[in-house]
């Protein structure tokens, strides 16, 4: 088909078609009137020989082909968006412009709050929107990143795309201050015993696929969305969970449990900025991949400290980072 003979102002209307559902609505949302916005109705139905609107009783329902075409339509718009607000200079100090990054909890609690300091200093007309990573994001990788300025994830999950390096963190594990199963330190043994909580799918994490290679299968009981839940879930409880330990220490006494050092090395943690390719040349993506940089490298690891034993204590994050967010 020869995109020159198309007219792409078809493709707001069928957005704003098949989003309202309604041709009134939907031409008052683009600014043309009910006859005008019936007569583009008419030449998408033409084009996709589908109806796409189907009145059922007093209103209309999508057909099939219109609810394949509603995701579509809307990825579409947001690329024509992001094509033609492209910019070849970018001056953070006078910008204004907003940036949709994909994260976890944990990525904007140590990442985030480093990364927005920074921009409130010198871009103020800078706005970030954090949205949360969708759940079938590794099956969907390049439609997902197609959509968003950039995901913070660590290696591990994902590959084969535009990536900025930001920074190494580790894993500790958290029980209950109170659970009188685990003395000062952990041991695999204890491990492979106890019911886990876990965030999303255990064995999402190298950090947690590395136990399968020792021997150590968990016992996960509980998973959810959300790192910084986990101490609740533990207080109280038997139940351990393996969390990063910037983020442990960032919570620490908001909940009663103990940190604690793993009893063996893990794999290390390495935080990124993954992009698609479309944002490579835009002078706002390199300006914000840039200051993701230079945000990363205040973000520092600190001491392990209160697990109950004094060598480890002693241990820090630098020479003991591990696992995968």
């Amino acid at each position: 088909m020869n995109l020159a003979s198309l007219d792409l102002n078809l493709v707001v209307a069928l957005r704003a078609l098949l989003e309202e559902r309604n041709v009134t609505k939907a031409g008052r949302r683009v600014g043309l009137s009910q006859p005008a916005m019936s007569g583009a109705l008419g030449r998408l139905r033409r084009h996709f020989d589908d109806d796409l609107l189907a009145r059922v009783g007093g209103h209309y329902e999508l057909t099939a082909l219109g609810q394949v075409l509603l995701d579509r339509t809307f990825n579409v718009c947001d690329q024509l968006e992001r094509l033609f607000t492209s910019q070849a200079d970018f001056d953070p100090a006078t910008e204004s412009r907003e940036f949709t990054l994909g994260v976890s909890d944990y990525s904007v609690a140590v990442f985030g709050a480093e990364l927005t300091r920074l921009l409130d200093r010198e871009a103020p007309g800078i706005r970030v929107r954090f949205v949360q990573i969708p759940a079938n994001f590794t099956e969907r990788t390049g439609a997902v990143l197609n959509t968003l300025d950039g995901v913070f994830m660590p290696h591990g999950i994902i590959s084969g795309f535009s990536v900025t390096e930001l920074y190494e963190d580790g894993w500790v594990f958290l029980v209950a201050e109170d659970n009188p199963e685990v003395g000062d330190r952990l041991s695999l043994a204890d491990l492979a015993r106890l019911p886990w909580v876990t965030y999303l799918r255990a064995y999402d994490s190298p950090a947690v696929r590395q136990l399968g290679m020792l021997g150590i299968e968990p016992r996960v009981t509980i998973s959810v969305d959300s790192f910084t839940v986990l101490p609740f879930l533990v207080a109280g409880t038997r139940r351990v969970a393996l969390v990063p330990a910037l983020l442990a220490e960032r919570m620490r006494g908001t909940a009663p449990v103990r940190i604690m050092a793993p009893p063996y090395d893990p794999v290390p943690l390495r935080e990124a900025l993954w992009w698609h390719p479309v944002h490579t040349h835009d002078a706002g993506h390199i300006w914000l991949r840039e200051t993701a940089a230079r945000a990363a490298a205040t973000v520092q690891p600190r001491p392990i400290r209160g697990t109950g034993d004094e060598d480890q204590a002693e241990r820090s994050y630098e020479g003991d980072v591990s696992g995968v967010a």
